[in-house]
């Protein structure tokens, strides 16, 4: 790789007329918007990003009319317009669509469509990941909806508490709940390892970990976050179906099993999601408050140390709702010292936006209108937030309306408003125009003030008694008048919302294109012409700065010019430069994959997985299975880690670059290792469940459980092992070209994966372990399929490294996949470990 001097500058001179036209041309051809059907093969950021933010914003305003139906129901006392079952059907869905299917993905949404732009680069680096977890976020999204129309929607609230869920709710509901939502946390956990390895391998050059915009900084600590967060629920997931389906008795009290655990997986879930809904709002507001202050943001690396610690202390408050569950007084205080230590962080970057503020000269605007209302209703709901974390307190307040109250204002003031902020704020880089300055005012103040009416009365209805998840109530609870006071509220807030969807989607054919960085901002995204080209930025600059467009004199005229990296697209490919993780020197030019209906396709067949198991059509979601592997499997085949046709690029200013990279410096590596991390998390559940048990019981493993023994787990553990040590050695020799001993070794590993997958399964098999009559064989079955089941992934792997390297897709210098695979198969060597440890190991000293 030849590398130009440290921090270069753009060329001299422009480029001739004739040859920007050209290249121009060239990166057309590349990037060029598809029409028709074929539109819906699109898989780039810009299309995905606006599929994904509409979609959101469409589950959004579905959830606001559920609240609607409730607060009509709520108006008056005794009122009989919704029955008790659908009053339950619509407050589960309601809670479940906002969480599920508008907070968390309308930030990934809002990042795939802005990301690139931010960090410069031409796309983000897994195009088809990101559509495929949108189309699995559109599907599922709609079948868990939909379910409603039908009188088959969930109706045991958003948490799906057992036993009421488990016990007593034997509809199916809850299996949609379940598998509907598994279905969309996958598509979230698909958008969180492609943001991650997008802000660490795709920024410009010079563009320095301590320099990208905190819009980038708070997606990180989010997406990391979701990939601790999330898994948690998943394993909880599989647990509850699994009681649902085959009876096997993890919150089973009868058998063994304990609700409770249910709720320890769910929160340490759930408290951690209202700081992924929080942060990336507070993302928004970074961006805006230096623009409209024209001054760089005051306490840079506070915030973004901030951030780190809300993200990192949100993991320690999951107990915060399980005051009243019985738990020791010792762990009441420590997670009620947790819950209130997070209001300094918060505080930290309140006080930064407010300095910020007050150090520069204000622009008055709609965007900053929303992101100061906003702000000022999470504080409000952050004081009752410190309030509810108080066990005394709590204990008088828990599920009443107080709580209810005080959700709405962490969640709409800290999220909603700044969401609208951010769509105001970043809706020229989508349409060329901006929005109606007009009607957001009207929409902002019917907003605040409907919000207000609304939300503020709960606290005193709580406080009087409601409790909430109520159809309706007596006449005498002296809280008629306040209820009342809330719909008024709740329909003065949906006609603000009304107007704010007006101005978004009024025609604006006679508007003209407004001007290039119409807010004067400081940030790369403000680089794109009006309205913005196919590709993006026309080259990727260096940056030596946070605020590039206020400190780099020329910038906008250079890039325009061709004057930095990959100006042009000689052979006509989609690409974009990847660059080290901390200091963001180049070191490949990366092909991004085009469109393609296999992101639609393996969608459609995983969705079929979960919706015919929905409805125990077991050859149905069988046969989907099969396809959706083999889907995902033409998809790497076809589109990952191909042989380039020369080894290098000049990608402009003197730098030469591969166009192939494995190992740590492959952005496919870092997906896999990212990956592995949120798989790892949900295995580390079910462990943590198995040791929950054994906490709760006296005796567990209870006696006379025979167990899976000693024997067939160690063979597995020897078997796996093996097999890992010997994909290690299957990559060396291929590495060294050594073909007849890679494949060698590589089929003895595939034989000895498939004979410890099965000697896995064997331990509890011949020990007669039945999971249905106690939780200790349903927890040692599930440790043992999960491991069985990833020996069998590893199988596929190794095969499919054996069937590549047979038709030249993979050789001794191109080894993306050997080195992918040897990754999986460390993190498979720890989960082999732990699982006979804990089945086989721990009975013997317990």
């Amino acid at each position: 790789m030849r590398t130009p001097a440290h921090d270069p500058e753009p060329l001299a001179e422009a480029p001739p007329e004739e040859v920007r036209r050209a290249q121009a041309e060239r990166l057309m051809k590349a990037w060029k918007p598809l029409k028709g059907w074929r539109y819906w093969s699109s898989v780039n950021n810009s299309v995905v990003g606006l599929w994904y933010t509409a979609t959101s914003f469409a589950f959004f305003l579905f959830a606001g009319v559920l609240a609607l139906l409730m607060r009509v129901q709520l108006a008056v006392p005794g009122n009989d317009f919704l029955t008790s079952g659908f009053y339950s059907q619509v407050f589960t869905l309601h809670g479940s669509v906002m969480m599920f299917l508008f907070a968390v993905p309308i930030f990934e949404a809002l990042s795939i469509l802005l990301m690139p732009q931010m960090l410069g680069a031409r796309d983000l680096p897994f195009p088809r990941l990101s559509a495929y977890g949108f189309w699995s976020f559109i599907i599922g999204g709609v079948f868990v909806c939909g379910s409603i129309f039908f009188g088959a929607a969930p109706r045991g609230g958003w948490f799906m508490y057992p036993p009421l869920t488990t016990s007593y709710q034997t509809d199916i509901g809850a299996d949609i709940w379940l598998l509907g939502l598994s279905f969309i946390e996958i598509a979230s956990i698909a958008a969180a390892v492609e943001l991650i390895v997008g802000i660490l391998k795709t920024r410009p050059p010079g563009m320095r970990i301590n320099l990208i915009p905190l819009y980038a900084w708070y997606i990180l600590v989010v997406a990391v976050m979701i990939l601790f967060a999330f898994p948690p629920l998943i394993a909880g997931d599989i647990l509850f179906e699994l009681e649902r389906m085959l009876d096997w008795p993890f919150f089973n009290p009868e058998r063994g099993g304990d609700p409770i655990l249910w709720q320890h997986l769910f929160w340490i879930f759930g408290h951690p999601e209202v700081y992924i809904v929080f942060l990336p709002s507070v993302a928004l507001v970074a961006m805006i408050v230096p623009t409209f202050a024209h001054r760089p943001m005051v306490g840079y690396s506070w915030i973004v140390l901030a951030a780190v610690g809300t993200g990192f202390i949100s993991f320690g408050l999951w107990v915060h709702h399980m005051y009243t569950t019985g738990l020791p007084g010792i762990s009441l205080g420590l997670f009620s010292a947790a819950s209130e230590a997070v209001a300094i962080p918060t505080g930290i970057q309140i006080f930064c936006f407010i300095a910020t503020l007050l150090a520069g000269r204000v622009t008055r605007s709609v965007p900053i209108l929303f992101a100061f209302g906003g702000l000022g209703s999470f504080v409000l709901g952050g004081l009752t937030g410190v309030m509810v974390a108080l066990v005394p307190f709590d204990l008088q307040a828990h599920d009443s309306h107080f709580v209810v109250a005080h959700l709405h204002y962490v969640l709409i003031g800290g999220a909603v408003f700044p969401t609208l902020a951010g769509v105001y704020y970043f809706f020229p880089l989508v349409s060329g125009k901006k929005l109606s300055d007009k009607l957001g005012r009207l929409s902002f103040w019917l907003l605040l003030i409907g919000f207000h009416v609304t939300f503020l009365p709960m606290h005193l209805t709580g406080l009087k008694g409601m409790p909430r998840r109520v159809f309706t109530y007596p006449a005498d609870m002296g809280i008629d008048g306040l209820n009342l006071a809330s719909t008024i509220g709740a329909f003065t807030l949906a006609a603000g919302f009304a107007v704010f969807v007006w101005a978004v989607i009024q025609p604006k054919k006679k508007q003209p294109y407004t001007e290039r960085n119409p807010w004067k901002a400081g940030t790369l995204e403000w680089l794109q012409e009006m309205p913005g080209k196919p590709w993006g930025i026309r080259s990727i600059p260096e940056i030596d700065s946070r605020y590039p467009l206020w400190d780099q004199p020329n910038l906008e005229r250079d890039v325009d010019e061709g004057r930095f990296y990959l100006p042009d697209a000689e052979e006509e490919q989609r690409e974009t430069l990847i660059t080290s993780t901390i200091d963001a020197k180049p070191l490949q030019c990366l092909r991004v994959p085009g469109p393609t209906y296999l992101a639609l396709l393996a969608a459609v067949f995983t969705g079929g997985v979960f919706i015919f198991a929905t409805f125990h059509w077991w050859w149905p979601a069988a046969v989907s299975g099969v396809l959706a592997a083999g889907t995902i499997i033409t998809w790497l085949w076809t589109g990952t880690a191909i042989i380039p046709e020369k080894e290098e690029k000049d990608v402009g200013l003197g730098l030469t670059l591969p166009l192939y990279a494995s190992g740590p410096n492959s952005v496919g590596w870092w997906a896999m290792f990212i990956t592995m991390l949120g798989d790892m998390t949900a295995y580390v559940s079910l462990v943590f469940g198995y040791f929950f048990y054994w906490t709760i019981h006296e005796d567990f493993p209870p006696d006379p459980s025979p167990g899976p023994g000693i024997f067939w787990p160690v063979a597995a553990a020897v078997l796996l092992l093996t097999s890992w040590g010997l994909t290690m050695l299957a990559r060396r020799w291929n590495k060294r070209d050594r073909a007849s001993a890679f494949y060698a070794g590589m089929t003895a590993a595939a034989i000895l994966s498939l004979a410890g997958g099965g000697a896995t399964l064997a331990g509890p098999w011949f020990s007669g372990l039945d999971p249905t009559s106690h939780v200790y064989p349903a927890i040692v079955w599930i440790l043992v399929i999960w491991t069985a089941l990833h020996a069998a992934i590893g199988l596929i792997m190794q095969v499919y490294c054996i069937a590549r390297r047979l038709a030249g897709r993979m050789t001794a210098q191109y080894d993306i996949d050997i080195a992918n695979v040897t990754l999986f198969w460390h993190f498979m060597a720890i989960t082999i470990a732990v699982t006979v440890a804990v089945i086989a190991g721990f009975p013997l000293v317990a």
